[in-house]
């Protein structure tokens, strides 16, 4: 597989693409577009690590097609480089303005285009690994609930334009303060760490998340999954932390430490923003520690137009949650 950084070339004049692909093609690789329309599909599809951008094009010119890279979540973190004759300095002001990083000049100078292009490569992938540290929790190595909600409005977007499906699980350790109380702080550390492993375990595609949400609670983010998938992926991480064994003497669920799990899934819409998917889904998680905790429950979600005539989300079903396990038995979705 080509692990190069990855080099959109937008321009209405297939010979340009030619010309730039020559320059770059040893190091990155090209992907190309030949108008703003295609261009969008393409960046979505590669996800490319700069963009190389033609400001003059027949119907969407590049200053406009650059306000849409830098609205959409997906996007807007790559920096975009514009690529044109117009070599005055209000051309290049109003390019810096709507979100461009550099500016070149046609008729391309190969030594320049190759430089500046490694550079700002460099950088991106420089800022990406400061804001991955950022993203992550010090203690589990699991994202933080930074990533979680970042990642969670980009899939959302995503999924939203694709008509895809989504789900959102909350996870909780139950009677984690009575753990705490017990075997002190040092040993509930080394149990989110534990717990964090299993969890981790269970989410496997490249697009799914596991994230530490806060304390001992935790969020997961599971693209393209329907609420069957979803219950699945949830019970193997409710037995794989049981499994663990780890000792709980003040539990009131069962003698090893436990997990109560609440899941939300359906179909992306516009209106379907972070707070209402991790809402629903802490709903459904609620219900599993009120019917005994150490169980699955999840709901199905819809989307209807609201009194207004705007998209939301609406529950469509639940799922009940299982009978209580005997101690170290398995609980089951049903």
């Amino acid at each position: 597989m080509d692990d190069r950084p990855t080099i959109l070339v937008i321009d209405d004049e297939p010979a340009n693409i030619e010309i730039v692909s020559a320059v770059l093609e040893d190091d990155y690789e090209i992907c190309f577009a030949l108008s703003a329309e295609q261009a969008i599909q393409v960046a979505h599809a590669a996800r490319p690590d700069l963009i190389l951008l033609d400001v003059v094009m027949p119907g969407m010119d590049g200053y406009q097609l650059c306000r849409i890279f830098k609205a959409d979540p997906l996007l807007c973190d790559v920096p975009v480089i514009f690529a044109t004759a117009l070599g005055d300095d209000e051309a290049e002001l109003r390019g810096l303005a709507v979100g461009a990083i550099d500016y070149v000049t046609k008729p391309i100078r190969p030594a320049t285009l190759l430089r500046r292009v490694r550079n700002h490569v460099q950088m991106k992938r420089m800022r990406d690994q400061l804001t991955e540290q950022a993203l992550r929790d010090p203690l589990t190595g699991l994202g933080n609930r930074r990533m979680l909600e970042r990642r969670l409005q980009a899939e959302l977007h995503r999924q939203a334009r694709e008509g895809g499906l989504i789900a959102v699980l909350m996870l909780d350790i139950d009677h984690f303060k009575g753990f705490n109380d017990s075997y002190g702080h040092p040993e509930g550390d080394r149990c989110l760490q534990a717990v964090s492993a299993s969890l981790a375990q269970c989410v496997r595609r490249s697009g799914d998340l596991c994230a530490r949400y806060g304390g001992e609670e935790f969020a997961c983010i599971l693209p393209g999954t329907d609420l069957d998938g979803a219950l699945s992926v949830a019970e193997a991480m409710r037995a794989g932390v049981q499994a663990l064994g780890i000792a709980h003497r003040a539990s009131q669920v069962a003698p090893v430490v436990t997990v109560s799990i609440g899941v939300a899934s359906g179909r992306c819409d516009m209106g379907g923003d972070n707070g209402f998917w991790l809402t629903g889904a802490d709903r459904m998680l609620y219900r599993s520690k009120l019917a005994g905790r150490n169980r699955v429950s999840g709901q199905a979600m819809t989307t209807e137009p609201d009194a207004r005539g705007r998209s939301q989300c609406a529950p469509d079903g639940s799922h009940a949650p299982a009978p209580a396990p005997p101690p170290g038995g398995e609980a089951r979705t049903g």
